[in-house]
């Protein structure tokens, strides 16, 4: 299937919160983990969001001029191309993205997707997040204001995030304290600045003690019955039952019952970066280690060509890698749900 229409990535979101299930959203770095996403995806009989951070985007773009604009393009286009071979529905996305990478990423990347919509086609991505959570709420909330009426344009969707989750990601930092818990003040806010709906469609990163990175169950708090708390806050207050689209940070080492929790709140959208990228890499330190004299020319020998092929580990790289998303379709219950 082709990469969703912005009708399809609307209907996916829409049945993941009927059906109280999330789309895993798969950070990818390289055409390689893009097929294992795909790949992932397509053996879970699952629809799915694939992702560009940055620094994603920045690898993509080169060592030589490491251009993130150029990188997610690029990705993007051949996301396009090769995504048709897969009998699922894909949404492409860029993840995290502060104030000061603004201007040279996702401003850039929505006026691509403006021109492509003023054509008649669909936009290149289907969605972009703004990570204000650095920021104050007020510039925040103003600048995510402005980014939602661009991306109403783009025919896309904005992901907001507002309040800080813990740990580091590209770049941006946050401690682990009590200061990682999205309050119904915060949403009532977030409400009023970009609407329900009415203003264009975002997605809501809220925090509920999320952790970016590789932690163990258990050592990090994570409340996810917070966000019942948040929706009933702003559905009693407007009159919409379960108001908000949520996505699930730092899902990396999270319990099933946190999972459940959080599907069941309205959790339609889970980030998964730290996880995928050991499974990615597990199988490829295995075959190293198990063929080191084939992949170094030990003692003056001259290797075994089939071990150092990059073909021969990045196949089993790519399975490592598709066979963890297609676990992560199970944990998050959207095996077997793709739209016909």
């Amino acid at each position: 299937m082709p990469i969703a229409s912005p009708e399809i990535y609307n209907e996916m979101l829409d049945r993941a919160k009927a059906g109280k299930f999330a789309y895993p959203a798969i950070n990818v770095t390289s055409t390689q983990t893009l097929h294992a996403a795909l790949r992932g995806f397509a053996e879970a009989e699952s629809d799915g969001i694939v992702q560009i951070s940055t620094g994603g985007a920045e690898f993509l773009g080169g060592q030589y001029s490491k251009d993130m604009v150029s990188g997610a393009v690029a990705l993007a286009e051949f996301a396009h191309i090769v995504a048709e071979k897969y009998p699922v529905n894909i949404a492409l996305h860029t993840d995290h993205c502060p104030k000061d990478k603004l201007d040279g990423y996702v401003r850039p990347l929505i006026a691509i997707s403006q021109e492509r919509v003023a054509a008649g086609r669909n936009p290149l991505f289907q969605s972009h997040m703004w990570d204000g959570s650095a920021e104050k709420l007020d510039e925040n909330l103003r600048i995510a204001q402005e980014l939602l009426a661009e991306a109403v344009k783009a025919r896309i969707i904005l992901e907001v995030e507002i309040t800080p989750t813990g740990g580091e990601e590209d770049g941006v930092s946050h401690e682990i304290n009590d200061e990682l818990y999205t309050t119904v003040a915060d949403v009532e806010r977030t409400a009023e600045a970009l609407g329900l709906g009415d203003k264009g469609r975002y997605l809501l990163a809220a925090s509920f003690g999320n952790v970016h990175g590789v932690y163990k169950p258990g050592n990090v708090v994570l409340r996810p019955e917070l966000l019942r708390d948040l929706q009933d806050g702003i559905s009693a207050k407007y009159g919409k039952a379960d108001p908000f689209d949520f996505v699930f940070h730092g899902g990396s080492g999270s319990t099933e019952d946190e999972i459940r929790t959080a599907l069941e709140n309205g959790v339609v959208k889970m980030n998964l970066d730290t996880d995928t990228q050991y499974a990615f890499t597990r199988p490829i330190a295995d075959h190293m280690f198990r063929n080191y004299d084939g992949v170094l020319k030990v003692d003056g020998e001259v290797g075994n060509k089939k071990t150092y092929d990059p073909r021969s580990w990045g196949k089993l790289a790519e399975k490592g890698m598709s066979e963890r998303v297609t676990k992560a379709c199970a944990d998050l219950r959207s095996t077997g749900t793709k739209l016909k």
